[in-house]
């Protein structure tokens, strides 16, 4: 998933600087502004014990089945409902599942009524985020998803599972330029393909996995661990409007809608690391209640909080240091960063051995 602040191309850098401070190989890793969980993921892969939280619902939706998931599905109780589950090894049911839903008989539900073309055509708000055909068929497949959940045909881990896949393929055909805070005028070659449920797979592994949908200044008094990883909103962009319809699409509550672009309340999952006024309040309670060993941040250049402002913070619980290192800048559309001279951005790894 193309997502604002994604540190996929500094997986590498996160690795070697962490290890360079860490000795202990099998440390437990503290994710709590996951996003799509692409830092705890890789972290999880090299064995370590994972705990990441966000407080969007679709995040933790992916968290749930990429960190949390670890032990093959195998959706035994799904077996009264398709047969021919019984005759399927267990490495393989997951696909099977994902192919079913790829061929259930399409219905119009709330994604084709409020973001699709023909579902909004002389509404006072004509919208189009996905095809007619890819509108009703998230529709179909979540509301089969969520059919299983109610009727216990699926557990947690196949139930979030199913969800991640959802989520991550109907990204792929979505009609924006990259986040969801505007829709295109006509159907992009890629919004015209048709998805398929290609399974979301996660690491498989024996370790025990934690993830949490909640504040993380709320969180950060209940979990402990040996390397608290922060990678907070660097600006005033909130990520809740910008991906607004994969919370929909995550939580299908059919909430109350509004404006050109269909959006939903989120009042209540504003960041307080994208407000001028209390993101240093927020980041001092955090580093001054966090129960671990050591303390990452990751932080650019552009943010609202100085190196200075960082450094002196978080230099009251320990030694700090910091890691440096140039990358290309994120765009989520060609007018996005028009005003920005740079190309490319500085992004510090802070940290602190706490005493």
């Amino acid at each position: 998933m193309n997502y604002i602040g994604s540190k996929k191309s500094l997986l590498q850098f996160l690795e070697e600087s962490i290890y360079q401070i860490v000795d202990k190989k099998d440390f437990t890793f503290l994710d709590l502004f996951a996003g799509t969980g692409i830092v705890g993921q890789h972290f999880k892969s090299k064995g370590h014990k994972v705990t990441a939280n966000d407080l969007q619902y679709y995040s933790f939706v992916l968290n749930k089945n990429y960190i949390e998931n670890h032990q093959i599905l195998k959706f035994i109780k799904l077996e009264n409902e398709l047969e021919d589950l019984k005759n399927i090894d267990y490495k393989k049911r997951a696909d099977f599942v994902c192919k079913y839903l790829d061929n259930l008989e399409l219905k119009e539900g709330f994604v084709y009524k409020n973001y699709c073309l023909g579902g909004t055509k002389n509404n006072e708000f004509e919208r189009q985020y996905f095809s007619d055909e890819n509108g009703k068929k998230v529709d179909t497949i979540r509301e089969k998803i969520e059919e299983w959940k109610n009727e216990n045909k699926i557990n947690d881990n196949e139930y979030y599972f199913l969800l991640a896949t959802l989520i991550e393929n109907i990204d792929k055909v979505a009609n924006t330029a990259s986040v969801y805070g505007a829709f295109l005028k006509q159907l992009k070659k890629s919004a015209q393909q048709n998805f398929s449920m290609k399974p979301a797979n996660f690491v498989l592994n024996d370790n025990e996995h934690n993830v949490y949908n909640e504040d993380i200044e709320n969180l950060i008094e209940t979990v402990q661990g040996d390397v608290l990883y922060l990678d907070p909103p660097y600006n005033h962009r909130q990520y809740a409007p910008n991906y607004h319809l994969l919370e929909t699409i995550a939580k299908y509550d059919n909430p109350k809608i509004k404006g050109k672009t269909g959006l939903r309340d989120y009042s209540e999952q504003k960041s307080k690391f994208s407000q001028k006024k209390d993101v240093l309040k927020s980041f001092e309670n955090i580093i001054q209640k966090a129960k671990v060993k050591y303390i990452f941040l990751s932080y650019n250049n552009e943010g609202l909080m100085t190196e200075e402002e960082v450094k002196a913070i978080m230099s009251k619980r320990g030694k700090y240091g910091v890691f440096k290192k140039e990358y290309s800048r994120f765009k989520a559309d060609k007018t996005e960063n028009r005003n920005h001279v740079a190309s490319s951005v500085v992004e510090y790894l802070h940290y602190v051995e706490c005493k």
